[in-house]
C-alpha cells in the first residue's frame, strides 16, 4: 500500500515498510527463507566435491593425489567472487545456478581439510587389517575412512552454511544474486542502498539478520568442533 510507504517502525508493521509499502518484517522472513536454503544447498554441493575429491586424493595417493591437489591449489588462486560475477552474469541469476556457483567454488577448503584426515586415519591398525582380511577399497572407504572423517564433514558443513549465506548476500547486494520476484536478505539491502537517509530501517534489519544467522552458524560450528575434537575434554 503506497499510502504506507516508508512507515517506521511500530504496530502494525513491527520493522516498519519498504518503498511499496511492503512490511518488512514479512520481507524478511521470506528472503531469510531463501538465503538459508541457498546456502544449505550450497552447502551440499561443496561438501559432496570436496569430500569426494579430498577422500580420493587422500586415500589413493601418488598421481592421483597430486593430480587433484594441483587442481585444488589452482581453484584456491581463483579469485571466487570474481568467478562468481562470471558465472552469474553468463547463465544467470537464478537459485540453481547461485546454488551450484557458490557450492562448486567452495569445495577446494573441505577437500584439504578431508584429505589431511584421510592421509592420517589410512595408516592405522584397522585400516591395515581390513586390507589384511581382503576388504575392497571402496569397502575400506565406507566402513572405516568416511566414519572417522565424520566429525571433520560436519564442522566443514556447518562453517560452510555460513560462508555460503554470506557470499549468495554478497551478490545479491552487487545486484547479480536472486532478484525479483524472487526477496533475499543481500537483494533486500541492494534496494534499501537506494533509500539509506530516508529509511536507515530498511537496511539496518536485514544486515542485522545477516549478522546474527551467520554468528550463530559459526558459534555452531565451533562448538561441534570441539564436541569431536578428543583433545577439548582434556583442557
Amino acid at each position: 500500500h503506497l499510502y504506507f510507504r516508508f512507515t517506521p517502525p511500530g504496530f502494525p508493521h513491527l520493522l516498519g515498510t519498504a518503498e511499496l509499502g511492503r512490511d518488512l518484517l514479512h520481507r524478511i522472513l521470506t528472503g531469510g527463507r531463501v538465503s538459508i536454503m541457498v546456502g544449505l544447498l550450497a552447502t551440499l554441493v561443496t561438501i559432496f566435491a570436496g569430500v569426494s575429491v579430498g577422500t580420493i586424493a587422500g586415500y589413493a595417493g601418488g598421481w592421483l593425489d597430486n593430480v587433484l591437489m594441483r587442481l585444488t591449489d589452482a581453484m584456491l588462486s581463483i579469485p571466487t567472487i570474481f568467478l562468481l560475477i562470471l558465472i552469474s552474469t553468463a547463465f544467470g541469476a537464478t537459485p540453481t545456478v547461485i546454488v551450484l556457483a557458490i557450492g562448486l567454488t567452495a569445495w577446494p577448503q573441505t577437500a584439504r581439510i578431508i584429505r589431511s584426515v584421510v592421509l592420517s586415519v589410512r595408516e592405522t591398525d584397522y585400516v591395515e587389517a581390513a586390507r589384511a582380511v581382503g576388504s575392497g577399497h571402496l569397502k575400506i572407504v565406507m566402513r572405516h575412512i568416511l566414519p572417522n572423517a565424520l566429525g571433520a564433514i560436519v564442522v566443514s558443513a556447518t562453517l560452510s552454511i555460513g560462508t555460503a549465506i554470506l557470499t549468495e548476500s554478497t551478490l545479491s547486494y552487487l545486484g547479480l544474486g536472486i532478484g525479483p520476484p524472487i526477496a533475499s536478505w543481500g537483494s533486500t539491502l541492494f534496494h534499501a542502498q537506494e533509500f539509506i537517509w530516508e529509511a536507515p530501517y530498511y537496511a539496518l534489519f536485514p544486515g542485522f539478520m545477516i549478522l546474527i544467522t551467520v554468528l550463530c552458524i559459526n558459534f555452531m560450528g565451533d562448538g561441534l568442533r570441539d564436541a569431536f575434537d578428543p583433545r577439548s575434554f582434556e583442557r
